[in-house]
């Protein structure tokens, strides 16, 4: 039997906050970018994220008593980054409040980050056995593929 993929990996890849973080570690830095294409790469990517997690992992979560709240309360945090980025996406780059409503995305984007890695992960480890954990990094990836080709 091939390797299976680490679905920790997995989600790490594709986790936007990061990305968006490192460039907006200084977000007087930040007002000289081309923030179109900030907000353009950080839509493509939290969309894969989001598919791959309310997919595949979020719904095998959900199906254990320990981490069905966890998994729920992720389907909300999604919720409230898509309803900023649908402001953001409304307002133009260089408008007063564009940065103000991005790093509010990006500070909800950071907090959902760090309760996935601090409670959901260690969770899922307690509760799938390797070979689920194995089994879901293997979808996830294929996911995260299949959503990069239609790129």
């Amino acid at each position: 039997m091939p390797d299976q993929v680490d679905w920790r990996a997995v989600e790490r890849e594709a986790t936007p906050g990061r990305a968006v973080g490192r460039l907006l570690r200084d977000q007087r830095t930040a007002r000289g970018l081309d923030l179109s294409d900030v907000e353009k790469s950080l839509h493509i990517r939290r969309g894969h994220l989001e598919a791959i997690e309310e997919e595949i992992f979020y719904p095998a979560l959900k199906e254990h008593p320990k981490t069905k709240d966890l998994a729920l309360e992720g389907y909300e945090e999604h919720h409230v980054v898509d309803m900023v980025m649908s402001e953001i996406e409304g307002v133009e780059p260089g408008d007063e409040t564009w940065m103000a409503k991005f790093t509010v995305m990006k500070e909800n984007l950071e907090h959902h980050i760090e309760e996935e890695e601090g409670e959901m992960f260690p969770q899922a480890e307690q509760v799938f056995t390797d070979g689920e954990l194995g089994g879901l990094g293997d979808r996830m990836q294929a996911r995260k593929e299949e959503l990069q080709a239609q790129v």
